[in-house]
């Protein structure tokens, strides 16, 4: 797996004494990048989910990401990710800093934290939260096969109260994703149970519109109706179903290209009023970037899909307005 490269104050400092834009090979490439991008709506914030460009130091990820015209990071905090947990202390605020720099909002994680008792868990949010990050994904939770579903469901509701607790003490939201297969919240049904009586300024969901409807086929507007006053987040990525060795299996495209009506759901978000960050998850081929990895394809392609998947939201919601 590969992992990001070290960063020491002094590098950071050493870049601040530097043009941002003038001392990288980006200039050229902002260009062509900001050429026909399309004004922001303003009640639109959307956040690139770094897992796609672990392969950059924090400072060309931000230059690229400011350019490309996102308005910020969603920022991996766990295992193998932009910033290890265990060197949050130093790296979070470090990577924070650079994001200011260029005017990114520092106002997303993901994170592995799933535990109120866990020390490194807390150390992680704690830190998020002097920092002035407003929301952060924490790990999933599963089912397991030894479990009835019943007894899991009780387990799983007592480690969400117990992190929004948390949360409120330290002044940050928890967002746990829907993600389909054996996951609480791939279903919606039980997350829905579980947040009953805990405020989204606590603990919400994280909507991911692509694994809802894998789970949830034509049905998935009931559940999105269902969960609603939960969303504190949103993810938007797409699908397609196909037979990949001959067995059928989710296939990622980019938006647009699969089974997600857009203009469907966004009519839906706007009719709910339900106007917060959003997290765009790239996971169909990026040459091995969509999984955390070296890209084997030239980091300005890399770019171009990011910015292409960027433009149609902003399109696809302007066309809704």
């Amino acid at each position: 797996m590969f992992k990001s490269k070290p960063h020491s104050r002094r590098d950071f400092i050493k870049f601040l004494s530097v043009s941002a834009l003038g001392s990288t090979p980006f200039v050229s490439l902002a260009k062509s990048l900001s050429d026909n991008n399309l004004s922001n709506d303003k009640d639109l914030r959307i956040f690139i989910f770094s897992k796609h460009l672990q392969f950059l130091d924090y400072k060309i990820m931000c230059e690229a990401v400011k350019e490309i015209g996102f308005d910020g990071i969603d920022l991996t905090v766990r295992p193998n990710g932009h910033v290890l947990p265990e060197s949050v202390a130093e790296d979070l605020p470090l990577a924070t800093e650079v994001m200011k720099s260029f005017e990114l909002l520092p106002n997303l994680l993901t994170t592995s934290v799933s535990d109120a008792n866990n020390e490194l868990d807390i150390k992680v949010i704690e830190l998020a939260a002097q920092l002035g990050y407003n929301f952060y994904r924490p790990g999933w939770f599963r089912y397991r096969t030894d479990n009835d579903v019943q007894e899991s469901l009780l387990i799983f509701k007592e480690k969400i109260k117990a992190l929004a607790v948390l949360n409120k003490r330290l002044g940050i939201s928890g967002s746990y994703q829907n993600h389909s297969g054996h996951y609480m919240g791939a279903s919606i049904w039980d997350l829905d149970k579980i947040l009953e009586g805990i405020s989204p300024k606590h603990m919400g969901c994280q909507y991911d519109i692509m694994h809802s409807k894998v789970e949830g086929g034509k049905n998935w507007e009931i559940d999105f109706r269902a969960i609603r006053d939960h969303i504190n987040t949103l993810v938007v990525k797409d699908f397609k179903w196909g037979k990949v060795n001959g067995k059928w299996r989710t296939i990622s495209t980019q938006l647009g290209d699969g089974m997600v009506n857009f203009s469907e759901y966004f009519s839906l978000v706007k009719k709910y009023n339900i106007n917060v960050p959003i997290s765009l998850h790239c996971e169909y081929d990026l040459g091995g970037a969509e999984r955390g990895g070296f890209p084997t394809i030239d980091k300005k392609e890399v770019f171009r899909r990011l910015k292409k998947d960027l433009d149609y939201i902003r399109k696809v919601w302007k066309e809704g307005s």
